[in-house]
């Protein structure tokens, strides 16, 4: 029983091809371009002392929004609804269990994931942005839910909105798959 246990992690597929230049070449000018919207933005129109709006979980979801653009994680639902449900159960963690970060923290990640998967939005990076709600400090948790809209929802809609444009300049590709 315990081999056939540990065979199960062998593996049963081989390891994908690499990818040409080209997809290469447009993975990288989306993630650039992406990234650097939502922290001009920030910085321009919010504040030039931080980026708050560029939470670390934007740079997970730039590999999947322009360098994994065909998988269903990738998804505008995935990428919206994802982040922003996912904020939503980190900020209502913390309120809850301030006190507990460790238990708010396993609460807003696990929750994270059961919604996303219950709502057809399951976005890995949005068990970050549940994490940062609630392991981030004052600068964050003082936003209280109004982290889920900025700057998590604007940021979102911001590297979708440069996902939509980049990842269709190139012939070969083609994003997004679906949208709801």
């Amino acid at each position: 029983m315990l081999r056939t246990y540990f065979r199960k992690m062998a593996g049963t597929t081989q390891s994908p091809p690499r990818v040409n230049l080209a997809e290469i070449f447009w993975s990288w000018l989306g993630a650039f371009l992406g990234i650097a919207a939502v922290a001009v933005i920030n910085y321009n129109l919010l504040d030039k002392t931080s980026l708050l709006m560029l939470i670390g979980s934007f740079g997970a979801s730039a590999v999947l929004i322009y360098g994994a653009i065909k998988s269903p994680l990738a998804q505008p639902r995935n990428l919206l609804g994802g982040h922003v449900i996912s904020a939503l159960i980190g900020v209502t963690a913390f309120k809850f269990l301030a006190p507990h970060l460790w238990l708010a923290a396993a609460l807003a990640v696990a929750t994270s994931i059961a919604v996303m998967h219950a709502t057809k939005t399951l976005h890995p990076p949005g068990g970050a942005t549940a994490l940062i709600a609630v392991i981030s400090g004052p600068n964050v948790t003082n936003l209280g839910y109004l982290y889920a809209l900025i700057p998590v929802g604007a940021g979102a809609l911001i590297m979708l909105v440069v996902a939509l444009v980049v990842n269709n300049l190139a012939p070969q590709r083609r994003y997004p798959e679906f949208w709801w």
